[in-house]
């Protein structure tokens, strides 16, 4: 609370300030704020002091002192909070650097292969479908293949491809774009497709969440990964 804010508080329970008020306000002199020390020392000089045939109503006075002490409380609810969170935030941190050579699933379209030729992705689906379709396109837009995963229910739905063409010839190495459709009736159901890639770097921000980069996607938010393998 402000010297002014005090002042004007006093004023509206008919107290004036006293010469002990002012010893107090100026041992409170340097502060930017009044805390609850300062407040109730002036509030003390000012009761030892007020007019006894116009003493101050105590329900006003019970009420402002009940406004500081729930203000009070606030403060320290508040510097609690930013302790967590920053506490959050370095575990966050701790936790992507962790992350450093591992794989993550992350939304994006595109996807590498692993080494045997496969590839495992996912697709993200907002409500429950009737018919869910990935295509697997080239490095120049051709559709290499198409995986049916039927019907789902809302949420993540796991898939793996073999690496082969419709032909059935190993597709290669890629890069790979991975495009769904999802579909309930005759109606579109939002969708968007995650794909597992390498964490190669973390850079760290002032905003504590980490930024992931990875193969084919660039910088990735760490709040946007959706597991870690």
């Amino acid at each position: 609370m402000s010297s002014t804010a005090f002042d004007n508080t006093l004023g509206s329970l008919g107290i004036k300030r006293s010469d002990d008020v002012s010893k107090a306000m100026a041992n409170a002199q340097g502060k930017s704020t009044m805390g609850q020390a300062d407040f109730l020392a002036l509030m003390t000089a000012q009761l030892k002091n007020q007019d006894p045939f116009n003493p101050t109503d105590n329900t006003e006075m019970v009420s402002q002192m009940a406004q500081f002490s729930s203000l009070s409380g606030q403060e320290e609810t508040n510097s609690t909070l930013k302790a967590i969170a920053a506490k959050l935030g370095a575990t966050s941190a701790s936790d992507a650097l962790g992350w450093v050579g591992k794989n993550v699933l992350v939304e994006g379209k595109t996807a590498y292969p692993q080494t045997s030729g496969a590839l495992d992705a996912a697709v993200e689906i907002d409500h429950d479908a009737s018919d869910v379709r990935v295509a697997i396109r080239g490095a120049n837009g051709e559709t290499l293949q198409t995986v049916s995963l039927g019907a789902q229910k809302a949420g993540t739905v796991n898939f793996t491809w073999d690496g082969t063409t419709q032909d059935g010839r190993p597709a290669g190495p890629g890069p790979f774009t991975i495009d769904a459709v999802a579909e309930s009736g005759n109606t579109a159901v939002t969708s968007r497709t995650l794909v597992w890639a390498p964490v190669t770097s973390v850079q760290l921000t002032a905003d504590g969440d980490p930024k992931l980069t990875v193969p084919g996607l660039g910088q990735v938010s760490s709040s946007a990964v959706r597991s870690v393998g």
